[in-house]
């Protein structure tokens, strides 16, 4: 039983997720911080630094504002073979984001996802926020928050 424990243990340090540890239940991304946050039972279990849309203050309205959005979400889907190496798509627009975007006659954009890098990304030199209004993360990163994030995982996007 000991021997069971320690290998268990062994492959949990060595591998990025371990085949015991919670998935997700929630997703927490703070956008002035830079950071987001998965959580299992209201304990975080990872955090990442992120990058956003280049221009982050304030919530998305339109399509082209380079904003990433605010709110609750979910993870509505996702896409192996992403432009961006992997990408979890958030299910913007809702409701109240198509209505604010209908008031003032403009589309509210949409196709907003938490993704990796481009492969030409080592080659161009980036600002610290340079998505459309996506949340970036490294490629390593996305494989992991790949197998740790469930379809339907709640995400709240906070200023």
């Amino acid at each position: 039983m000991r021997l069971v424990v320690l290998v268990c243990l062994l492959m949990c340090l060595s591998a990025p997720v371990c085949a015991e540890e919670p998935l997700a239940d929630q997703i927490l991304v703070e956008k002035s911080k830079r950071k987001m946050k998965l959580l299992h039972a209201d304990k975080t279990i990872r955090v990442y630094y992120v990058m956003l849309g280049r221009q982050p203050v304030g919530p998305k309205i339109m399509e082209g504002d380079y904003k990433t959005p605010e709110g609750h979400y979910i993870i509505s889907g996702r896409k192996q073979n992403s432009d961006y190496h992997m990408a979890l798509q958030i299910s913007y627009p809702d409701e109240l984001d198509i209505e604010r975007a209908k008031s003032r006659g403009v589309d509210p954009g949409g196709q907003i996802m938490i993704h990796g890098q481009p492969d030409d990304y080592a080659k161009r030199k980036r600002r610290k926020d340079w998505t459309h209004g996506c949340i970036a993360v490294t490629n390593r990163e996305i494989e992991e928050i790949w197998r740790l994030v469930p379809d339907g995982t709640p995400i709240e996007i906070r200023p």
